[in-house]
């Protein structure tokens, strides 16, 4: 396998695959916005704030989530810069594209679920469980599947605003960030190291990593079924 390195600087955050074929990236200093080309060509692009994580959105263009101060944000392919603003100090984390043509976002500090449409009307689902402070949230099927960090639960959410929470076994696990499978949804367990499965009843299995230190984060299902996970103790670790 071969490696190759491209240094943009400002501290690279989160990265997208974008409608033009292009790598799409986020940074947390410096210059909001990266676009970068499969031959390594990258242009930048300033933010109004803190840019977090980008995804593709249904209107062609890609969209983020910005931190301080809150706000959703919105770039096009040629570069033209957009926003909406949120509620203070809500603290927007990850950000999805849902089964309605609108975004869906994680807001930690508020402990809701938000929604926005493409032209910025926004809605916010406050969640049952207090302080759950949700990060981590994907689409499967016709619901959003999110994780709260902070009440150690899977949540799913559908369109019209249905909130389901699942107790993990353990609750003081600090599940961070979901993705879809094809069987249901994958999570890690920062706190606990080990990496999650939730199927669409709700049926929980729980894997341990071999360093149960490592502080699981990412996570993302390849083209095979594979389950990668990126440890904070500096590694990637595929589950297959």
């Amino acid at each position: 396998m071969n490696i190759d390195e491209f240094p943009v600087g400002g501290a690279p955050y989160g990265i997208t695959a974008g409608p033009d074929g292009a790598l799409w990236f986020t940074r947390v200093v410096g210059p909001g916005i990266g676009r970068i080309t499969p031959d390594g060509d990258h242009t930048d692009h300033t933010a109004a704030g803190q840019p977090s994580v980008i995804t593709d959105g249904p209107d062609g263009a890609l969209w983020f989530t910005e931190m301080n101060p809150a706000r959703i944000g919105r770039v096009t392919p040629d570069g033209e810069v957009s926003g909406f603003d949120l509620p203070e100090d809500s603290f927007p984390a990850m950000i999805t594209s849902g089964p309605d043509g609108a975004l869906w976002f994680a807001m930690n500090r508020t402990g809701a679920i938000g929604r926005t449409t493409t032209d910025g009307v926004t809605t916010t689902f406050p969640l049952p469980t207090p302080d759950a402070a949700p990060v981590g949230i994907c689409r499967r099927g016709d619901a959003l599947w999110f994780v709260e960090i902070g009440a150690g639960q899977v949540g799913r959410i559908t369109p019209d605003g249905a909130v389901t929470e699942f107790p993990l076994p353990d609750r003081a696990a600090r599940p961070h960030a979901i993705t879809a499978g094809p069987d249901g949804c994958w999570f890690t367990e920062w706190a606990t190291g080990y990496v999650g499965h939730i199927t669409p009843d709700g049926a929980i299995e729980r894997f341990p990593l071999p360093d149960p230190t490592s502080e699981p984060h990412g996570i993302a299902v390849d083209d095979r079924g594979a389950v990668w996970v990126a440890v904070e103790s500096g590694s990637l670790i595929r589950l297959s």
